[in-house]
């Protein structure tokens, strides 16, 4: 149950996944929560869900690629509530391709979603955090933040940017008594894989880039951390007295995290230029410890 001294928290992208589970979480342990949702009618699991844990999601349709759609979303949020206590930015998009086929529009689609829609919600929610002098920020980046993900340019391009964002943002806010927290998942149960497939491969140069990309995520899906994990560590990310800037989690994620920072750039460059799958595959467990099943 929450009451009119219940921490308020907003979480974008609430209707499935990782934004579901934090969702959850946080109402469980007692925070009021609203949660983002393109369709208020498509929510109908995240209810459910809902219902049978006895917590109550408030569902707030918003669509973060639209300035006007997150405006009015606020708005309604700021109808029944003039504090903001947590922001989770959570909402987002893939992007399979390498960089010579992935077109201008698919890069500006998952910045759009990934980086500016995250903007356009701290934009509505900074203010108050700033008037009430406290407030935390959890933006929700990627493994491929740290790391540079073959045959994924506008995923990993849109995702490095947004931890480039969260590192300025934590410097800026801290005056005020805002502390941004950064979740870099590895691979979590989500129906973005099922919705992430193509492979365009026009040229047919690039084979091998979107074989190993596929390699990696069906050795992830089998191993796959459940998003409820996620939505916990979301919330010790909120609550905790020991705060950290970022946090690697779910399968291969920290991982890959301290192995891509082991690694030397020239190292980087060398591991992907062979044509040999079986010589990445063992290079790719030598240096991060995640075993893609094909080595």
């Amino acid at each position: 149950m929450t009451s009119s001294t219940s921490p308020v928290a907003v979480v974008t992208g609430a209707n499935s996944g990782i934004g579901r589970a934090a969702a959850l979480q946080l109402a469980q342990q007692g925070y009021r929560v609203f949660g983002t949702v393109r369709s208020i009618e498509k929510a109908a699991k995240l209810q459910a869900r809902a219902q049978d844990l006895g917590v109550v999601i408030e569902l707030i349709e918003l669509d973060v690629a639209s300035d006007s759609s997150v405006q009015l979303g606020f708005n309604d949020i700021f109808r029944t509530t003039d504090r903001i206590d947590v922001l989770v930015n959570n909402a987002g998009i893939g992007g399979n391709g390498v960089v010579e086929e992935s077109t201008p529009q698919m890069f500006h689609d998952a910045f759009n979603v990934n980086v500016v829609g995250a903007v356009r919600c701290l934009q509505h929610v900074l203010p108050k955090m700033r008037a009430q002098r406290s407030g935390t920020i959890v933006n929700i980046t990627s493994v491929v933040g740290k790391l540079a993900a073959l045959a994924q340019a506008p995923y990993v391009a849109s995702k490095w940017a947004f931890e480039g964002l969260s590192e300025e943002l934590a410097q800026e806010v801290a005056p005020f008594g805002i502390r941004v927290a950064i979740i870099e998942p590895g691979v979590t149960k989500s129906s973005i894989f099922a919705k992430n497939i193509d492979a365009p491969n026009q040229t047919g140069a690039y084979d091998s880039h979107y074989r190993r990309m596929f390699a990696f995520y069906a050795a992830g899906i089998v191993n796959a951390t459940p998003a409820e994990e996620v939505g916990a560590l979301i919330h010790h990310a909120i609550t905790t007295d020991t705060p950290q800037l970022r946090y690697a989690c779910s399968w291969g994620g920290p991982e890959i995290v301290a192995g891509r920072a082991r690694l030397t750039d020239s190292d980087w460059v060398t591991m992907a230029a062979t044509d040999d799958d079986s010589k990445y595959y063992a290079a790719f467990k030598s240096a991060y410890g995640v075993d893609l099943g094909k080595s």
